[in-house]
């Protein structure tokens, strides 16, 4: 094993430490000084660029965005900087890099595809902070867009958090994007039940919410006549934010109006039909036995069990 060499005293007294601490302290002391001022400044420039944009009446989310963007490019910015007055050859260092850079691009496609996919969405803004979404299979509302991540809180207070790329590559379906919003509820009424009376009793419980809009005019329709019921469409308009709670209310009133009207609302049957066959071979039918008077207990027991079989 190799020992380490010896330096003697003599070659320790010839080095200029004098000079060599003045250097190497200045170029020290300059490139944390360029590190520490480049990282406040960068995130001075960061926090300032919302502020110019909220005057400007720039959305928040694009705001936001951008401010995480620019404080990203700062930083890097102030640590080749940072190297640069170390005495770092930068050229060489960009060049290696970017090499680095090429293969961790290729090793991080997806997330490189989350950035871009985040892009597209503040540029493009198929929604805004604070608008209710339904994204990627989740509905909430937006709380923020980031560089990788769109976050959403949910209606039971969850926080979704879903990467960019999954919204961009699926519908995106903004609930609060219209100033108006469509109740639609589907209910079934008996066959023998009239339908004007129903009409009426739904059109009288959504006259009365002060929530439903006039304009455009709440209304009934027949939308199918279904195997055990005559489906009824009621329909109206509210303002977004009045959409869950009215839509629950007017299932409870119309219930009940439909109630007070003797209104039936069905469910789906079936009508079973027993038949045996007697002693003679004679096919006997369980509801003829009961309307003659037979009873069925005996019919049964005179009933030959049937062989299938073959």
């Amino acid at each position: 094993m190799l020992s380490a060499l010896p330096i003697s005293t003599a070659e320790l007294s010839k080095i200029d430490w004098e000079s060599l601490l003045t250097t190497w302290g200045v170029k020290l002391g300059a490139a944390l000084a360029v590190l520490l001022v480049g990282l406040w400044v960068s995130r001075w420039l960061a926090n300032l660029l919302p502020r110019a944009m909220g005057r400007a009446g720039a959305d928040a989310m694009l705001s936001n965005f951008l401010r995480n963007v620019t404080y990203a490019l700062g930083a890097v910015v102030v640590v080749i900087a940072a190297l640069g007055t170390l005495g770092v050859q930068t050229a060489s260092l960009l060049a290696v890099i970017g090499a680095a850079g090429l293969a961790i691009g290729l090793a991080l496609k997806d997330s490189l595809s989350n950035i871009a996919s985040g892009v597209m969405l503040v540029s493009l803004r198929p929604f805004r902070v604070g608008d209710v979404v339904t994204i990627a299979g989740q509905t909430g509302t937006v709380q923020t867009v980031r560089i990788f991540q769109t976050v959403l809180s949910g209606p039971d207070k969850q926080t979704f958090t879903i990467p960019n790329n999954l919204i961009t590559s699926s519908p995106i379906v903004n609930l609060t994007a219209q100033p108006l919003r469509r109740i639609e509820l589907v209910i079934g009424i008996g066959y023998g039940d009239d339908i004007q009376v129903a009409r009426e009793a739904a059109l009288e419980v959504m006259r009365a919410d002060e929530r439903i809009l006039e304009d455009p005019e709440p209304d009934v329709l027949v939308y199918e006549l279904a195997t055990s019921s005559v489906n009824l469409g009621i329909r109206c308009f509210v303002r977004p934010p009045d959409w869950f709670a009215t839509k629950t209310a007017l299932n409870e009133r119309i219930k009940l109006a439909f109630d007070r009207s003797g209104i039936s609302i069905p469910y789906p049957q079936q009508d079973m039909h027993l038949y045996l066959h007697g002693a003679d071979g004679q096919e006997l039918s369980l509801d003829r036995l009961l309307r003659d008077g037979k009873g069925a207990p005996a019919a049964l027991g005179a009933a030959k069990p049937q062989n299938d079989a073959g």
